[in-house]
């Protein structure tokens, strides 16, 4: 643990009490409170230097922090996270890889009224709001703290539930969460305005109901109902962000670049550590030396190993420092995505190619999800029920992968080797999936079939990218997710359909029989080989109809191209 100098201590707490001597302190830049369970929870008004002039004032923060003798390792490696936890700067060292988020919030901090429910990412009791600085400007998204680990909230800043009352003022949503009854138990009602909160300083105005229920579909809410919960939603929007919270930003934006220096972070010993590098070249030569370590870019699953499987993780290296895997670039040659490009930045530009990319990846999770899962690590794990991989596949895109050895280039479809066996080399990781621009006479679908239309793992997800020569089929690329061991092309179905009318549905049938050929579709509890083989069926037939020339508006229940069309803007 890290104590401060006799000078910050005198600063912080004028006159130490015994009591502030018996344990070691957990932070820089708070007032200092030992850890453990019986101590009180900590309120914003630990947090927010405005509540305190006589103590803070004139910048004396920030020297403070810049004064502070952070450890380092004799290879130049930090050797503690820093943050700020509304907008104060915060220092921590000595936890285990493995702590999440919550654990740290509930156990060390006393911050209780962020809760756990699932502890899988899916109900948003658990949600808090993490700022990072993007293009100049800091950006608020919601994530779930239960499967979020500690170390990857170096350099963000964090905002709970308990830091949004500001000078005995509450904010506008949680006035309006009171004021629309938008609470029963309460259990659900913390995380709901903390996705809430998000959605009021960094959505548009005015709301509509579709971007409440994007907004909210990660937060389960079991007694309420969600009507008085939208009701709160637009009534907290009817006016301008112009909250304590807003005026902020500028001082919470300096605040988060003044802890940025650039440099490594590793935390631990060679058998168990977080590491966090900050470049490739630190990257590449941290995953030579451990190759038996586990890569973590969003940790919405490998959060799951260590929640639900319990797996004993010891060494961890999270790429969330390399700006370089956070590249995102659109030209003629097509999209470049970095492995550490989040689902929700990866969004509008996905949708720019097809209105189908768009709406897959609106229905990709929840907010909270599409904020901390990253296209990377989705393609990396090799899950054969990705949503992504398919639609890569179908496409024809490229997997770049890198490691102090080089690189190398490898189609989507050929990464996945079996269950579990991706191509990927010891010291490797995936740098950048890149997508050509699609042709003129080439047209692409993909669709996605769950029991939950929103925040749900597909049962078959398939995707289908058709060439045609005048009205006939001259090319065709299928792809599956959840009929197989991998995501994997329909050969014989792609072969079967080359030569089809599409103004002739009876030419479609040989390909739809073909899909046999392809697939041996598993039962489970999502659903059984034989509903999974007729979907993928009917996948393929919708897909021709709607390439054909029949509007969506006719074949989907929801008119999906229209609305991933809208997230291109």
């Amino acid at each position: 643990m890290i104590a401060l100098r006799p000078e910050q201590q005198a600063f912080f707490d004028p006159k130490p009490s015994a009591e502030h001597h018996a344990a070691p302190r957990l932070f820089l830049g708070l007032r200092v409170f030992p850890s453990g369970k019986n101590h009180r929870p900590v309120g914003s008004s630990d947090f927010l230097p405005h509540h305190h002039p006589e103590r803070i004032r004139n910048g004396e923060w920030w020297r403070i922090m810049a004064g502070q003798e952070t450890a380092v390792q004799a290879n130049g490696s930090r050797q503690a996270i820093r943050f700020t936890r509304n907008g104060v700067p915060c220092e921590v060292a000595e936890f285990h890889p493995r702590t999440t988020l919550l654990d740290y919030l509930r156990e060390q901090m006393r911050a209780l009224g962020t809760k756990e429910g699932c502890g899988e990412g899916d109900c948003g009791a658990c949600t808090v709001a993490l700022g990072r600085m993007r293009d100049g400007r800091l950006v608020y998204e919601p994530v779930n703290a239960c499967i979020l680990l500690l170390g990857q909230i170096d350099g963000a800043d964090l905002v709970t539930v308990e830091d949004l009352a500001q000078g005995g003022a509450l904010h506008p949503v949680q006035e309006a969460m009171v004021a629309h009854h938008g609470s029963q138990c309460g259990f659900c009602t913390p995380g709901i305005v903390m996705s809430l909160f998000v959605l009021h300083e960094e959505g548009p105005r005015p709301l509509d109901k579709a971007m409440i229920d994007d907004a909210l579909a990660g937060n389960l809410c079991r007694c309420t109902g969600y009507r008085p919960i939208r009701d709160a939603a637009r009534a907290a929007s009817a006016e301008p962000s112009a909250t304590a919270f807003s005026a902020s930003r500028t001082d919470r934006a300096a605040a988060l670049s003044a802890l940025d220096d650039g440099g490594d972070v590793f935390i631990g010993d060679d058998a168990t550590f977080f590491a966090a590098p900050a470049n490739l070249a630190s990257l590449e030569a941290l995953c030579a030396a451990h190759p038996d370590a586990t890569l973590l870019a969003g940790s919405t699953d490998v959060g799951l190993w260590l929640t639900k499987s319990l797996r004993e993780i010891e060494k961890i290296i999270w790429l969330g420092r390399v700006s370089e895997l956070a590249a995102l670039e659109e030209g003629e040659a097509g999209l470049a995505i970095g492995a550490m490009v989040s689902h929700a930045r990866a969004h509008p530009a996905l949708a720019r190619l097809d209105p189908d990319l768009g709406e897959l990846m609106r229905r990709f999770g929840s907010a909270q999800v599409r904020a901390s899962g990253t296209v990377g690590g989705n393609i990396a794990n090799g899950s054969p029920i990705g949503d992504l991989a398919p639609a890569m596949i179908a496409w024809g895109a490229k997997l770049h992968l890198r490691s102090a050895q080089g690189t190398r280039a490898m189609p989507v479809e050929d990464y996945f080797i079996d269950y579990g066996k991706q191509d990927r080399r010891p010291g490797e990781f995936v740098w950048k999936v890149a997508l050509p621009p699609l042709p003129r006479d080439h047209a692409f679908r993909c669709l996605k079939v769950s029991k939950r239309f929103d925040e749900d793992i597909s049962a078959v997800m398939g995707a289908f990218r058709i060439a045609c020569d005048g009205r006939r089929v001259s090319a065709a690329r299928i792809a599956y997710g959840g009929m197989a061991a991998t995501p994997r092309r329909a050969g014989a179905a792609e072969a079967a359909l080359i030569g089809a009318d599409l103004d002739d549905p009876a030419t479609w049938q040989a390909a739809r029989a073909a899909l046999a050929e392809n697939y041996t579709p598993m039962d489970d509890h999502r659903a059984s080989a034989a509903y999974r083989a007729r979907v993928a069926q009917n996948l393929l037939i919708k897909a021709l109809h709607e390439i054909a020339g029949e509007g969506s508006a006719q074949t989907r229940i929801i008119d999906n191209r229209a609305a991933g069309a809208q997230a291109a803007e």
